[in-house]
């Protein structure tokens, strides 16, 4: 059985009650449900945390070496802002996919570039929560044909 962790970055424990134009209507627990139902459905392990603190999603991200079989990401507002994230994925060694609820191409100059893009196997943007769903799908099948 795969182990995989999701990590969501800043302000997504808000999700339902802000920008809902960007982010949609549901709220951070039915994230989580959907999340763990689908990996269950593959016959995953997941954890997920989330945190609005940059160096505790280094922290996570360093520690997840030890356990987890590959990482998906949503570092929110740290994906354009935080190279010590980028350094602490770039350590990482297995497979990681960033996640982006909105599109961020569509949204404010500032948004258009993730610093961590360019170290992650892959990036999936602007499907809604269901671009989790399709990160969970995406990282079973890396896992399945590394092995």
């Amino acid at each position: 059985m795969s182990k995989i962790i999701i990590i969501n970055g800043p302000n997504l424990n808000l999700l339902g009650e802000r920008e809902q134009t960007q982010y949609g209507s549901n709220d951070y627990k039915y994230l989580e449900e959907i999340c763990q139902n689908r990996a269950k459905d593959l016959n995953i392990n997941l954890d997920i945390k989330q945190s609005n603190v940059e160096g505790e999603i280094v922290n996570i991200i360093q520690d997840a070496r030890k356990t987890y079989a590959g990482i998906i990401i949503n570092a929110a507002g740290y994906s354009h802002t935080s190279v010590a994230i980028r350094d602490a994925l770039s350590i990482f060694k297995k497979p990681v996919i960033e996640v982006h609820i909105s599109n961020i191409y569509k949204r404010e100059d500032f948004r258009h570039k993730s610093l961590i893009s360019g170290v992650v196997t892959g990036i999936i943007c602007g499907l809604g929560v269901n671009g989790y769903i399709l990160a969970i799908n995406s990282m079973q099948e890396i896992l399945k044909n590394e092995n």
